[in-house]
């Protein structure tokens, strides 16, 4: 089939054709795709933390609240074979599946293939292609480890942060730079010890709202789902624009790390032939450092 056909095909509801067309968006015939589906917005909402809070709990109470409103829902869960996880498996992604069999419900794996953000490559080809066949809301689930995170922002608006009570817990995310992309912060398993704490640190070290829930229970996923529709009615251009600019830098330093002229250049850097300042020129296509 073409890629117009599997389009036409996705939109009569071919889980099939999706797939397919997800599949391509991630080889060299990306921009064959893109050109083909246009720009659809989409609702974008990414939910990252540490490993263990909760985030596929958390997001399969909030497919479960966006599809009782009739919403149509896609999942992109990042691969957790990425060197930042360890390659451990995401146990509690099983969590999704009481949404398998819904039609109106995606949910699909994507992997970072060595992208140096906490996302995969893919992911804002893959949000395009989702807005392009009526999806309403797309969650993105990402592994949560720190820095690297900091890239959710690029392509999801709101980011919701999911930590645990603890003693220690928010000034951990503070410095893993978590609390950097928070714009709501849901603080899981809020019936244990600590929550109250956690939600007072929290305060100290964030401006952004804080919620308390416990997802395995439905409890505050409400009053989650109100935070995140007000935020993003309060988007704005200027907003929008550096997320854009955070996306382009982030694609263009994958880029980079293997570009075919890098391993020349750095060799003649470390054999004293030419300076850094010269080979950053010359790898960001200046003139030939000779």
């Amino acid at each position: 089939m073409t890629i117009e056909e599997l389009v036409a095909a996705a939109r009569n509801g071919s889980t099939r054709a999706v797939g397919r067309l997800l599949s391509l968006i991630e080889s060299d015939r990306r921009s064959e795709v893109l050109a083909v589906v246009g720009h659809h917005p989409v609702r974008t909402i990414g939910i990252t933390g540490p490993p263990g809070a909760g985030k596929s709990t958390t997001i399969a109470v909030l497919v479960a609240a966006y599809r009782g409103q009739g919403k149509r829902v896609a999942v992109l869960a990042v691969d957790p074979s990425s060197p930042y996880s360890g390659g451990a498996l995401l146990g509690d992604r099983i969590r999704m599946a009481a949404h398998v069999d819904d039609p109106d419900v995606l949910i699909r794996s994507v992997a970072t293939r060595g992208h140096l953000g906490g996302l995969a490559e893919g992911v804002p080809a893959a949000i395009r292609v989702l807005g392009a066949l009526s999806y309403d809301v797309v969650l993105i689930e990402t592994v949560g480890v720190g820095q690297s995170e900091i890239e959710i922002a690029a392509v999801a608006d709101p980011a919701v942060v999911v930590l645990n009570p603890g003693a220690g817990d928010a000034i951990q995310a503070a410095k893993a730079g978590l609390l950097e992309v928070a714009d709501i912060v849901a603080i899981n398993k809020a019936d244990r010890d600590g929550a109250d704490q956690t939600a007072r640190d929290l305060h100290a070290e964030t401006s952004a709202p804080i919620l308390k829930i416990v997802a395995t229970r439905n409890e505050g996923i409400a009053e989650l789902v109100e935070a995140i529709d007000a935020h993003l009615r309060a988007d704005d251009p200027e907003r929008r624009a550096a997320r854009a600019r955070a996306q382009v830098l982030s694609l263009a330093q994958s880029a980079l790390r293997v570009h075919p002229g890098l391993d020349g250049l750095a060799k003649r850097v470390a054999d004293g032939e030419l300076d850094v300042y010269s080979a950053t020129r010359a790898l960001l296509g200046g003139p030939d450092p000779g």
